[in-house]
């Protein structure tokens, strides 16, 4: 669910939408197709795998299609349904005269699935995104407006989404609406343009207006007007688009790191993209070098980092011990420098960087690769300094990140670790990981549904946004959750916030523990769940205002928390994955709400160049 785009004008609709589509492939996807309406009737085009794919049924069929002056398009990343012809997206009704893209999840589509089949609709795939189909072309039979139709729509649909629709006996109007997910309408002189991110606009036009959460917009080659859930009439912000790459749009979001915090589900789609193709198949990773041999003899590994990208390495410590029966340390490169290191050509040297231009970090690989060790560098610019230092590389595709602030570089730095473990796992003969990669696999997922339910979050936030103080606790491998929480605090809202492994609280931090001192604790069902729960009944026991983030549905919880920030259940090896999510979005909640500069904090830089 990666791309939409849409057209209405004079132009031959197609050659926008393909070549809108073409500016959206960096999102990742594995099937696309268009809908347009020809001499009065909608046709649909659709393709498995590649956009080329897609493409190439075009041309068989251009003298045809290219009658048309309107049209939607979509790239997919499969979640409901395989990546199958019947599952790309456009999608229709029963009669055909509805086609409708989407972007996003519907989390009651089985709810309305069934309503909609007892009214006599037949599906024919297996996505969420069906169910928006039939449901507007059940509304338009009532309304006979498809404005209205999808309002009323929208109103019944829970969940997140992106929605471009056209009706076949509509030649002249696309209606889009969005909650939760970015769309953005491009205006023109007797063409007007709709698509999930500004690359499918910037060549032609530079006015564009974002579309609010829940707004409709109805556009023809000469308007476009926008209404509420309400039907209030919305007045249009035209917005010049810039043409600097680094700072294209927030795509209607207040500040960067909120848009990059709500990229992360296509971020993870990006980084599993080629890599992890099915669950019984291999993990696939062409710039590592590292063969059985080389992993055979190895006697250890150390991972080198600074700031956020150390905690996803503090992450990798854990999966690669637990997958892989290698002994791994984890060091600031700031402090691995400045010491005598035993390192040698038995020595996986692993190097990780958002910028890839780290002063610590190149040293720290350097002075290693000197040494003959291996060098693995993750980062997420293939062209940088570390990168070509590299004996192996692993790009992590986040796209570029202008919040100061890293949210979606550490997811991806993050799945680039569990890829690189189930790898090396799979090189050494171990293959029992399935389980695993189908909870990467479904991961986007449920990050959509945390960022769709927001409320818990932003109520904890403006709840402790005066505090002076916050404490996260946790254990096992979300100790570095709780680090990275406490960094993101600490970085864009100011406040003293400090992680600590849970066990650790009795042994001298608990004297801080009073009514003003927030605890966040975050207690994901697996083996240590009980111990921090434990460690958290402690914490109470001081009067410590206390937080949970957790999987649990344990209704105990409600009598030892003041909050409670639930998140969909998932299995406690990848949990730091979701897991920090909420903790971003609580970190830029509370400095929201303190009036922080969040996307450009003081004393703070992109890529600290400087030793």
């Amino acid at each position: 669910m990666c791309g939409i785009v849409g057209y209405i004008g004079y132009r031959k609709a197609v050659d926008i939408l393909l070549e809108g589509l073409t500016s959206l492939e960096y999102r990742g996807y594995d099937s696309s197709g268009i809908a347009v309406n020809v001499d009065g009737k909608v046709q649909l085009y659709k393709a498995a795998g590649k956009l080329q794919n897609l493409k190439n049924i075009v041309e068989k069929n251009y003298a045809d299609i290219s009658k048309s002056t309107i049209g939607i398009g979509h790239i997919r990343w499969a979640t409901h349904g395989a990546p199958t012809v019947e599952n790309a997206h456009p999608h229709s009704c029963n009669c055909g005269k509805v086609a409708v893209v989407h972007n996003g999840i519907i989390e009651n589509f089985k709810e309305l699935k069934e309503k909609l089949e007892k009214n006599g609709c037949t599906f024919r795939s297996q996505t969420d995104t069906e169910t928006i189909a039939h449901l507007i072309a059940t509304k338009f039979g009532e309304v006979h407006d498809l404005t209205e139709a999808v309002r009323l729509a929208t109103k019944e649909i829970e969940g997140a989404y992106a929605i471009c629709v056209m009706h076949q006996d509509l030649k002249d109007t696309i209606v889009a609406t969005r909650r939760n997910a970015p769309l953005v309408v491009g205006l023109g002189e007797g063409e007007n343009y709709v698509a999930s991110d500004v690359p499918a606009l910037i060549q032609y036009t530079k006015k564009a207006i974002y579309l609010d959460e829940n707004q409709i917009a109805t556009l023809t080659p000469n308007s476009v007007d926008i209404i509420d859930i309400d039907k209030n009439p919305v007045e249009k912000k035209i917005e010049t688009l810039p043409w600097e790459p680094v700072a294209l749009s927030k795509m209607g979001y207040k500040h960067f790191m909120l848009k990059e915090i709500h990229e992360q589900p296509d971020v993870v789609r990006n980084v599993l993209s080629g890599k992890l193709r099915a669950i019984d198949e291999n993990i696939i990773l062409k710039e590592v070098t590292l063969d059985k041999e080389t992993l055979k003899n190895l006697n250890r590994i150390q991972i080198v980092a600074c700031g956020t990208s150390l905690h996803a390495a503090m992450v990798g410590k854990y999966i690669i011990e637990d997958f892989c029966g290698i002994a791994v340390d984890v060091e600031p490169s700031s402090e691995y420098i400045y010491r005598k290191t035993i390192t040698d050509k038995n020595t996986l040297v692993i190097g990780v960087s958002q910028s890839g231009e780290t002063a610590d970090t190149i040293t720290a690989v350097r002075q290693a690769k000197s040494k003959g060790s291996h060098i693995l560098i993750v980062t997420n610019r293939p062209d940088s300094t570390m990168a070509r230092e590299a004996d192996s590389l692993i790009p992590v595709n986040a796209g570029i990140e202008v919040s100061v602030a890293a949210t979606k570089s550490y997811m991806a730095q993050l799945i680039s670790f569990y890829l690189l473990a189930i790898y090396m796992a799979e090189v050494k003969g171990i293959n029992n990981l399935n389980e695993l990669k189908h909870e990467l696999i479904v991961l986007p997922q449920k990050i959509e549904k945390i960022l769709a339910h927001k409320e818990d979050i932003q109520k904890c936030a403006r709840k402790f946004a005066n505090s002076k103080d916050f404490i996260f606790i946790a254990r096992g491998i979300n100790f570095p959750t709780a680090l990275e929480g406490a960094l993101k605090l600490k970085e864009i809202s100011y406040i003293n916030a400090t992680g600590y492994t849970a066990g650790e609280l009795k042994h001298g931090p608990i004297a801080m523990l009073d009514e003003s001192m927030p605890v966040l604790s975050i207690l994901m069902k697996g083996k240590v769940y009980d111990k921090i729960l434990s460690n958290s009944e402690e914490a109470k026991a001081r009067n410590a205002r206390m937080i949970a983030l957790t999987d649990s549905d344990d209704t105990k919880l409600n009598e030892l928390f003041e909050c409670i920030i639930r998140i969909p259940e998932i299995c406690e090896i990848l949990s730091p994955a979701l897991a920090v999510v909420p903790l971003q979005l609580l970190a830029y909640y509370i400095a929201e709400f303190l009036g922080k500069d969040v996307d450009q904090p003081r004393n703070l830089a992109k890529s600290v160049t400087v030793e």
